[in-house]
């Protein structure tokens, strides 16, 4: 079973989490956020990951540290639970619509952490708590902890809401393509160096 545990405490955010890669997208987030626990469920319910997670963090001052910290945790939870990384595809990406919106989510489990983000958000906020500057914070902060080349585009969209939930959606089904074990290679890892931790 290719599972994790991450306990993480920092004067800033206290998250406990506990995370199953082969799972069916059940979940249970609690963050102090609504709009990252939204975001959240659905991209476990699309990449089928089995998360709960708890975070109390410093959400009077603002959503910065609780949205950065829990990228953190997530990303060290799939680098444990993928261990060496042998047997998987390594590789994913998806190109999902949400009405007007469209994003591609592109992802490479590389071993080294890099994220692109190439959207045009409209509004500052969306809701009381998230700023939209947050996005990228998630993305860059899961991509160094992975250690993974994430890419997201967006191609076209003018809903601040549906632009994010594309995001994430996206980024739920390339990462579950990625992680996922390649049956005609179930052994290998997937690099001619022959490590990619």
């Amino acid at each position: 079973m290719r599972t994790a545990t991450v306990t993480r405490n920092t004067t800033e955010t206290k998250i406990n989490l506990t995370l199953a890669i082969d799972g069916t997208g059940q979940q249970k987030f609690d963050t102090g956020v609504g709009f990252l626990d939204h975001m959240l469920e659905l991209f476990c319910r699309h990449g089928r990951f089995d998360i709960e997670l708890v975070c109390d963090g410093d959400v009077h001052v603002d959503a910065h540290h609780t949205v950065e910290d829990v990228a953190i945790a997530l990303g060290r939870a799939f680098s444990e639970a993928l261990g060496e990384r042998r047997g998987i595809k390594r590789y994913g990406s998806f190109l999902l619509p949400m009405d007007e919106s469209l994003v591609m989510a592109a992802i490479d489990i590389s071993g080294r952490g890099i994220a692109v983000l190439d959207l045009a958000i409209p509004s500052q906020k969306i809701g009381a708590q998230f700023d939209t500057e947050l996005v990228e914070e998630f993305f860059v902060a899961f991509a160094r902890e992975l250690g993974a080349a994430i890419h997201l585009h967006q191609v076209a969209g003018k809903n601040s809401h549906h632009i994010v939930e594309a995001c994430f959606k996206g980024f739920g089904r390339a990462l579950g393509q990625a992680t996922s074990i390649d049956e005609v290679a179930p052994n290998e890892i997937p690099s001619t160096k022959g490590t990619i931790i």
